[in-house]
């Protein structure tokens, strides 16, 4: 009712969700006001020289996991001339774009921290929340009818050395990969990351062109894939397609993980390599390097296993029994997340995660008036999962759709924490990852914003075509519903010629043999016989 429906609305966080979150207000109608405790916007993707308290660090040379055509905002593609997987000196330049391209920056307060966020005493009513924040030593405070946290996850490093025997007699240097910034501080050093995810792995290959030696200490493996997937392709635009995602969930776990593996598998033997997880049957977050089986085959990173015992200038592995002298060594071991502006009895943190209905809202709370945005890792990019987070938790605080019971709410969140492995489909290691295209698919169906497949087959075959066959792009979240781009149609059939605009920077004279003709018109023809059998 429009008694009850939201006005002014606080956001934390001026990132990639919080710029989204500002956008998705003022299109609804809202009055949103984004506080910002840095001097300037970009979040996670704003390079400093420097760390600063309560947020991840990124070093010099990150480059996006996902490209371009994957991980930009659903109307609002990047510049033509990025190059596919964007560094994070563009990446910035791009939200600042956006931000200019719809007049965000007005609603934002920079240089402002947050210091809490409670419930006003009137909140089983009104659903208001009193917020008080900090700018050039002055605390205000301030009421607002919801509240939007875009924080993100990536908060506090996680450094367990009670978990290192002997860490505290080690007399090189030791320091959490958000202090990493550059590759110098490894020349004619011996090198020790510990962590193989993406950060760490990217820390290993670039010591390795400097250090004297490079291990990396892995307790579970993982799998490392390219960027560059089949023929050249970018790998997300090839994985994330609604027709793969379809035949994923419809086979039996057992199957899904033998192909996964036996793509993995397509580069290079990662047994071979000593990279192989050890739990296959549930699927952890690949690993995004180029490099690192180069450096291994050229004797310039060595994979070890988990740490037996620390020493004063060495190390040693389980299972090996030589000792390793080490100079340096880097814990790439992740964060924690923490909303230490907010009460434990509106959010709590436990083992890694909250009890967040659908990833966004408090599931106890009498008021549907906060939301959390990008708490979640899908397997794919965190732009338009954020954005689409965005678009339907405005309007559930703008009261134009409404949640479940809170009886509904919790019963979904605890078997979510549970996590229990299904007989189809991906099987995924944590509870905060999820399956990217359902994920979104399912905030879509809230808004009335998911495409519909059968219908635009009998109106618009070759969208229809695209749309399954081709990459899950984010420009599909606006063919239709609220906040329907006229542009996205058209960004969805030119996708591919952005893609490889970048690359193909020398003319080539492609003559297309008779036989490549006739293969690509049996091609059509077999998937013109799929999509009739699929929609039968």
């Amino acid at each position: 009712t429009q008694e009850n429906m939201a006005h002014r609305v606080a956001i934390v966080g001026a990132g990639v969700s919080g710029l989204a979150s500002i956008k998705c207000c003022l299109e609804e109608g809202l009055e949103p006001t984004c506080f910002e405790r840095s001097d300037d916007l970009g979040g996670l993707w704003r390079f400093t020289e420097h760390v600063e308290e309560g947020r991840a660090s990124l070093y010099k040379s990150v480059v996006s996991n996902s490209c371009k055509e994957m991980s930009c905002y659903s109307d609002f593609p990047f510049p033509e001339d990025y190059p596919n997987y964007v560094p994070n000196s563009q990446f910035l330049e791009y939200l600042k774009m956006y931000a200019n391209r719809f007049n965000l920056l007005k609603c934002i307060r920079f240089k402002t921290k947050v210091c809490s966020i409670t419930k006003c005493p009137d909140f089983t009513v009104s659903g208001q929340w009193e917020v008080v924040t900090l700018c050039e030593g002055t605390h205000k405070s301030a009421i607002f009818d919801a509240v939007m946290v875009c924080t993100g996850f990536l908060t506090n490093p996680y450094l367990p050395l009670d978990s290192f025997p002997g860490i505290n007699a080690f007399k090189g240097q030791y320091f959490h990969s958000r202090q990493y910034k550059h590759p110098d501080i490894f020349k004619d050093k011996r090198v020790l990351v510990i962590g193989m995810g993406n950060s760490g792995t990217d820390i290993a290959v670039e010591a390795s062109h400097l250090a004297k030696k490079v291990f990396l200490s892995t307790t579970g493996g993982a799998w490392v894939i390219s960027r560059v997937f089949d023929s050249g392709y970018p790998w997300d635009m090839v994985f994330m397609t609604r027709f793969q995602n379809m035949l994923r969930n419809s086979l039996p776990t057992p199957i899904v993980t033998w192909l996964i593996a036996r793509k993995m598998d397509n580069r290079f033997s990662h047994a071979n390599y000593g990279l192989i997880p050890e739990d296959r049957t549930q699927l952890k977050e690949f690993v995004l390097n180029d490099e690192l089986p180069g450096r291994i085959i050229t004797g310039k990173v060595f994979i070890r296993p988990s740490i037996k015992e620390v020493k004063e200038n060495s190390v040693i592995f389980n299972n090996t029994p030589k000792e390793e002298p080490i100079d340096i060594i880097v814990f790439a071991t992740g964060y924690t997340f923490a909303f230490p502006f907010l009460d434990e009895s509106v959010v709590k943190v436990e083992d890694g995660q909250a009890s967040l209905y659908k990833y966004i809202f408090p599931a106890h709370l009498q008021k549907p008036t906060l939301a959390v945005i990008g708490l979640v890792k899908p397997l794919g990019s965190m732009v338009p999962t954020g954005e689409t987070q965005a678009r339907w938790a405005v309007r559930v605080l703008k009261g134009v759709n409404k949640l479940p019971p809170p009886s509904v709410m919790i019963q979904e969140v605890n078997a979510r924490k549970e996590n229990k492995p299904g007989w189809f489909g991906l099987c995924y290691c944590k509870a905060l990852q999820s399956d990217y295209i359902t994920y979104i698919d399912e905030l879509l169906t809230y808004i009335n914003a998911k495409p519909n497949l059968f219908s635009m087959f009998l109106t618009d075959p070759r969208l229809a075509l695209t749309v399954f066959f081709g990459p899950c792009s984010p420009y599909q979240f606006r063919l239709t519903g609220p906040g329907k781009w006229k542009g996205a149609r058209n960004a969805i059939m030119t996708q591919w010629d952005r893609t490889f605009k970048v690359t193909k920077s020398r003319n080539v004279q492609e003559s297309p043999s008779a036989f490549e003709s006739l293969l690509k018109l049996f091609s059509f023809l077999a998937l013109l016989v799929a999509v009739f059998l699929i929609f039968l």
